[in-house]
């Protein structure tokens, strides 16, 4: 599927030895370089206008992540390497583009695949930005405030969570309206951003949705079952398995990074796709009475995404490193488009504090 792009944006075809995938450009060739990593059913194509936006002399550079949108669909994602996949598509963009270090913005999945990357090379990572991201604990399947496992197989995380008339409609390329629990323009427009937002560019964002790889290699993925609520456990191929704990290293390689990049970290005030209480969440959803068979907030919390998120950056500020916490009020889970004027006025100034500190 062929989404079209803004005036000012240059799509490439960019071969890597590790991927062919479609990369969106934007500003100077020589300027200073921002890699933007887009979130789960999505592509770069969410990103144009921030490009676009970005301060004179900086060039926006944002691939389609393996699975998603113009990569090469034979490439597929490796679940049991948690994060690693996409981290190493990464540094292999960058080395193909000659940039030795880059400031990075990452979405939802893609601020998940940040922590991964600043735990593989921090010191090509000039700031971090993060808007919305996934946990460090991974997404599901674990509790409190240190990510401990919910379940010891982490059921209730992976491809099997996901409600399998999306992925269907996903791939029929369904621009209705008529599943409101499936249907992907509802997805999008009831939890992407906060109702009754819809951004001008609906069309090529949903278009960008549906680029998306479908099936039990892609998205969602495979799942096997299991004995432990809710009756699903993480499988080893998709996005979906490679966010669950099951596969990550857990925060230590993070909080031990060297050098550390400073983060800025926003988010909408009434994300509900990532937050203490998602409704993406299997112990947010049985808490409120939505998945059957739920044995109880204490066998299995809602995971406390939010909550980790800052405990995990409070830890990564005390042994050395930065962060600091922007909430942006009335928007969802993307307010880079929900409010861009206040997102990039926050992005921008910690380019410019990133810039001034080398």
């Amino acid at each position: 599927m062929s989404v079209p792009t803004l005036p000012g944006i240059t799509a490439l075809t960019v071969t890597t030895p590790r991927l062919r995938t479609r990369v969106l450009f934007s500003g100077p060739d020589d300027g200073e370089p921002v890699l933007f990593v887009h979130g789960n059913a999505s592509s770069a194509t969410f990103w144009e206008e921030t490009m676009l936006a970005l301060p004179s002399g900086m060039r926006g550079i944002a691939p389609d992540l393996r699975g998603y949108g113009g990569a090469d669909p034979a490439q597929k994602i490796d679940a049991t390497r948690g994060m690693c996949d996409f981290s190493d598509d990464l540094r292999a963009l960058l080395d193909e583009l000659s940039i030795e270090r880059t400031h990075v913005v990452g979405h939802s999945m893609g601020g998940a695949i940040i922590w991964q990357m600043i735990m593989d090379y921090p010191a090509r990572l000039r700031t971090v930005t993060l808007s919305d991201p996934g946990s460090p604990y991974g997404f599901g399947g674990t509790k409190g405030l240190d990510g401990q496992p919910t379940m010891p197989d982490f059921a209730g995380s992976g491809g099997g969570v996901v409600n399998p008339d999306f992925p269907k409609l996903m791939a029929a390329g369904d621009r209705g309206t008529d599943n409101p629990q499936a249907s992907p323009r509802v997805v999008m427009n009831t939890f992407y951003w906060k109702p009754p937002f819809v951004p001008a560019r609906e069309e090529d964002l949903l278009s960008s949705l549906l680029s998306e790889h479908v099936g039990s290699e892609q998205y969602p993925g495979d799942f096997v079952s299991s004995d432990n609520w809710p009756g699903v456990a993480p499988g080893v191929w998709g996005p979906i398995n490679a966010m669950s704990p099951k596969y990550l290293p857990g925060v230590e390689p993070l909080l031990n990074a060297d050098p550390k990049p400073p983060v800025l970290w926003v988010r909408g005030a009434e994300d509900q796709i990532v937050s203490d209480l998602s409704l993406f969440d299997m112990g947010g959803l049985g808490k409120l009475g939505f998945v059957p068979g739920y044995p109880g907030e204490d066998v299995y919390p809602p995971q406390p995404m939010v909550s980790q998120t800052r405990a995990v950056l409070e830890q990564y500020a005390a042994r050395g490193g930065w962060f600091t916490e922007e909430v942006i009020e009335d928007a969802g889970h993307t307010p880079f488009i929900e409010k861009p004027e206040q997102f990039n006025a926050l992005f921008h100034a910690h380019l410019r504090r990133g810039a001034s500190s080398l």
